[in-house]
């Protein structure tokens, strides 16, 4: 019987992860494309659901600035490559304006403005407790472990493409936003997900010893981002 590599064995989790966790199937988006033009209009609506993904977005860029064993020079040359894709360190655009943008064009509310997008434990005392769990998540596991951050960088292709699907029956014009149409004609999300598998894979090889806590920190990425889309869609509910 053939020894798998820790590789291997990495690998088949995720795939287990991405056939049980993918976004795109969360009931979520599904409700949202059905979700009523009148009330998707409402800029108090928009303006909500644009300041829970956005924090939720913002913290995953926060916090890649401490994701662990990316030490050696040529490893952090390709970490930084992450952070100015996401950050514009290159003179390019941000995610973060790229989406405040997108959500003002549709006529989004805003609670609070760019510049407070700042410290997690100041913004999770304005956020709904699903989304302040998600935050405290992603605060806990990407310090201590790749495998959270391989989730997200895995998955957000995939979620992007549905919500800008699931809004674009109400608002068409958001398929030519920067925020979604630069990204996907670059492939950005999609060459994040393969270097951070390349990344992890490497760290894996050189420090076996870290399997078990690159595959936990993923579950447990995956579980906390179905929950996430789960508070968004109570809001759909209550709205």
């Amino acid at each position: 019987m053939k020894t798998q590599t820790v590789n291997e064995v990495f690998y088949e989790v995720l795939e287990e992860l991405h056939s049980k966790h993918l976004p795109s199937r969360n009931s979520f988006f599904q409700r949202l494309a059905a979700f009523p033009h009148e009330k998707l209009r409402s800029s108090t609506f928009l303006g909500e659901l644009y300041f829970r993904y956005q924090a939720a977005c913002h913290a995953t860029r926060v916090m890649i600035y401490h994701i662990p064993h990316l030490d050696s020079p040529p490893l952090r040359v390709r970490k930084l490559r992450f952070i100015s894709d996401d950050d514009g360190l290159e003179g390019g655009d941000t995610h973060h304006y790229q989406l405040s943008r997108a959500f003002a064009h549709m006529g989004a509310d805003f609670i609070i403005p760019d510049e407070e997008f700042g410290d997690l434990s100041q913004l999770k005392k304005l956020l709904d407790p699903t989304t302040v769990r998600f935050l405290s998540l992603v605060q806990d596991l990407y310090p201590n472990s790749l495998g959270p951050w391989c989730i997200i960088e895995a998955f957000a292709d995939d979620w992007m493409k549905a919500l800008m699907n699931s809004l674009a029956g109400c608002f068409p014009s958001i398929k030519k936003e920067p925020y979604f149409a630069d990204c996907f004609a670059q492939g950005i999300e999609e060459r994040h997900a393969r270097e951070s598998l390349n990344l992890t894979g490497e760290v894996l090889l050189r420090s076996p010893e870290l399997l078990m806590e690159t595959i936990d920190g993923a579950r447990m990425m995956a579980i906390g981002l179905d929950d996430f889309w789960s508070g968004l869609e109570r809001l759909l509910v209550e709205g």
